[in-house]
């Protein structure tokens, strides 16, 4: 699994000061992505376990609210096991700051089995379509995408939208 980049002062991809991470490799391809450059599964740079340790080191500031997993994918195939272990460290070393991933995959048809869903606070879900696209919406950009809570979600076992999802920009 590669990486593209990380941000260690992100203020667009969810709420508060947070470290990002663009995962390497996308199937995809969504009509004018703002990130091509992460589609080439063989782009980017290595992601091994010193890549989760530096970006936990990053996390531990005190002004860091969470971490954002964002791509490529995280969830393809070929990444969603270090997305997976990522998601897990995190979680246990800070379990009062949030994760938040996007992905193209459907929550509720793609994802609803997976792990690492077991970590995650809030998943914007769908892929971007650029007919939709919509400036105004906040932490997504076409307005298929959904900001889920996951672990609401997950216990009521439907789709619980972010309880800050209709704020815009």
């Amino acid at each position: 699994m590669r990486y593209n980049k990380i941000r260690k002062m992100d203020i667009a991809n969810g709420p508060g000061v947070r470290i990002s991470i663009f995962m390497q490799g996308c199937a995809f391809h969504c009509k004018n992505c703002f990130n091509p450059e992460t589609h080439d599964f063989n782009g980017g740079r290595e992601f091994t376990d010193e890549t989760i340790e530096h970006i936990l080191d990053l996390c531990g500031k005190e002004y860091i609210a969470g971490l954002s997993i964002l791509g490529g994918e995280p969830m393809h195939p070929n990444n969603i096991e270090g997305t997976l272990k990522l998601a897990r460290a995190f979680k246990e070393k800070f379990p009062q700051k949030t994760l938040w991933v996007w992905s193209g995959f459907l929550f509720d048809r793609d994802l609803k089995e997976k792990e690492v869903l077991k970590y995650i606070d809030v998943l914007v879900d769908g892929q971007y379509m650029d007919e939709l696209h919509n400036p105004m919406l906040a932490w997504r950009g076409s307005s298929n995408q959904r900001v889920i809570d996951v672990q609401k979600s997950l216990k009521t076992k439907k789709i619980i939208l972010y309880e800050n999802e209709l704020q815009t920009v």
